[in-house]
């Protein structure tokens, strides 16, 4: 079955986009909960008078956010935390941190597109991230952990 998907749904797809769905998923669940429609030839029609109406703004975001990309790249974000006298963390390092420490420095992005590379941060020490920016793009900065 065919659908468009209204809202982004994790390991399935973007919004706008038309994928296929076994029915029972698409009618159970997608539909009801208000992340899809059945794609009919109508909705398929507007669909597309709609991505070709917005084609030029989807290449100004693509270059915007390859823009953002390479600016995190060349980022090296400090964390300050409170430490143990043997250099382990009073917990860890969570997104939330990440996401404030780079706004500080005038990156504003959300907390939940931020995944840290390393299993753990639970030592002082140098890390890095991934933020996803937009369909398909991410980019990678690195962040300290040093000792407050």
């Amino acid at each position: 079955m065919e659908i468009l998907l209204k809202k982004e749904v994790a390991n399935l797809g973007y919004a706008d986009e038309i994928v296929k769905v076994k029915a029972g998923y698409a009618m159970n669940y997608l539909i009801p909960q208000g992340y899809a429609v059945v794609a009919t030839e109508s909705v398929k029609k507007q669909h597309a008078e709609t991505l070709r109406q917005r084609a030029h703004k989807e290449a100004k975001l693509v270059a915007d956010a390859e823009a953002l990309a390479a600016t995190l790249s060349a980022q090296t974000v400090e964390v300050k935390v409170k430490v143990s006298e043997s250099g382990k963390l009073y917990g860890s390092v969570t997104t939330m941190e990440l996401a404030e420490a780079l706004a500080a420095k005038g990156v504003n992005v959300d907390k939940k597109d931020i995944t840290i590379l390393a299993a753990e941060v639970k030592e002082v020490g140098e890390y890095e991230a991934s933020v996803k920016l937009y369909k398909g793009i991410k980019g990678t900065f690195k962040f300290n952990v040093v000792a407050e």
